[in-house]
């Protein structure tokens, strides 16, 4: 989560542009009929790259107002965003196995790997000076639109936050967002958390306390596919010697008091 400027006049979501360079074309049936007169021979069409996943296709859509678990989520204003920040399937290029999470901090990518040697490629917010981390940690527990309640060292340093000091609650203007997921390791919270943001127009950008944050709509579509303990490493950049740095540099604080008791823990 940020460091959190609560904006809540800046609630615009984003909504994932999924795949748009892959072509309208991929996604255009065309029919065929049988004469009597043998039609000339075509080659066959290459297949088509498009991903069939629904959470793919018209970037419009996949960042639409929408209504998730009885809150409302603003649209992304999709022309705003940098095509390249849009959620969408790439080769993956992490090496890694199927289900692991890789967050390549240079360049404000998190990938979520899967077969085929593809994988889902979000745009995030990173830690800003100061809260940057890398290191592994693995995704242990998950939350639906999460209370957020600040840490004492936030309220510290923040004042106007101790309002906040027995829990925000959950909706559109909260800093965790629509989702979050937990990071442990060796079987405790590491404070860390991948979850989603009002600030649309942070994505790509050194933003927060050292967390790792989405659109709105992106850390939905994450969470829906993380249904079980996932691996996630953080690394300097996807390099081999990116790979060999990533040794946990913590650096981050926390930024809430602690996984919430209704959490789900993955199993």
């Amino acid at each position: 989560m940020s460091d959190i400027p609560l904006f809540p006049e800046r609630l615009s979501r984003r909504a994932f542009l999924g795949a748009s360079a892959l072509g309208a074309a991929s996604l255009t049936l065309s029919a065929c009929t049988t004469t009597d007169v043998a039609p000339p021979t075509v080659a066959p069409a290459p297949p088509s790259a498009a991903p069939s996943d629904a959470a793919f296709g018209d970037t419009a859509i996949m960042y639409a107002a929408r209504t998730d678990e009885g809150y409302q989520l603003p649209a992304i204003p999709v022309a705003k965003l940098d095509p390249k920040f849009v959620r969408q399937v790439v080769a993956d290029p992490t090496g890694e196995k199927p289900g692991t999470i890789v967050v390549d901090v240079s360049e404000h990518f998190l990938y979520l790997v899967r077969d085929g040697g593809k994988a889902i490629r979000y745009g995030v917010s990173l830690g800003k000076a100061g809260f940057g981390w890398t290191g592994s940690a693995v995704v242990q527990a998950r939350k639906k639109w999460p209370v957020w309640t600040p840490p004492p060292e936030m309220i510290q340093r923040r004042p106007e936050l101790a309002k906040y000091k027995d829990g925000m609650p959950p909706g559109p203007q909260s800093p965790l967002g629509a989702r979050a997921l937990y990071l442990f390791r060796d079987g405790k919270d590491t404070m860390y958390r991948l979850h989603g943001t009002p600030e649309w127009d942070s994505i790509g950008k050194n933003a927060s306390s050292g967390c790792v944050r989405f659109m709105n709509q992106d850390i939905i579509d994450l969470y829906s596919r993380v249904n079980g303990p996932a691996q996630v490493f953080v690394r300097p950049n996807l390099s081999a010697a990116g790979k060999i740095m990533a040794v946990s540099s913590r650096t981050a604080e926390p930024i809430d008091a602690g996984v919430p008791k209704d959490a789900e823990f993955l199993k």
